[in-house]
């Protein structure tokens, strides 16, 4: 980065060195250019934060849903795996609801669609256990 600053300055030095504008023109050609260089770093940086920066919402109910949610999914599944079926497809089937109101508030029908099609099925094989 060092390296490129000086070879910067060093190419607009010898940009601006033949011309017959004074040395404050001169200057301000390079802070110009400078300048330029400065914005395109900048914009390529904000370019990473933007591709990095988580992008759903947070702060709201639907953000404390979609924790809760999360939780809830987690909890079932381990509850299932742990043998204690009818508590972890309860867990998970509250999960999938939530997620539902999630994908409805976002307007994601992905979310909706998923989470009801899993839902749907969890609720089906717990129907069956209950009976």
């Amino acid at each position: 980065m060092v390296s490129d600053l000086a070879e910067m300055k060093k190419e607009a030095k010898e940009q601006y060195k033949e011309s017959t504008m004074s040395k404050a023109g001169k200057l301000a050609m390079e802070l110009n250019a400078e300048r330029s260089r400065l914005r395109v770093e900048m914009e390529e940086l904000q370019e990473q934060v933007d591709t990095f920066a988580p992008s759903t919402p947070t702060g709201g109910l639907d953000s404390y849903v979609k924790w809760i949610a999360t939780v809830l999914a987690v909890v079932g599944v381990f509850l299932q795996s742990a043998g204690f079926m009818t508590e972890g497809k309860i867990a998970y089937a509250l999960s999938s609801c939530a997620w539902v109101y999630v994908g409805q508030y976002w307007n994601d029908k992905a979310i909706m669609i998923g989470s009801a099609i899993t839902g749907t099925a969890v609720l089906m094989n717990l129907a069956e256990l209950i009976k």
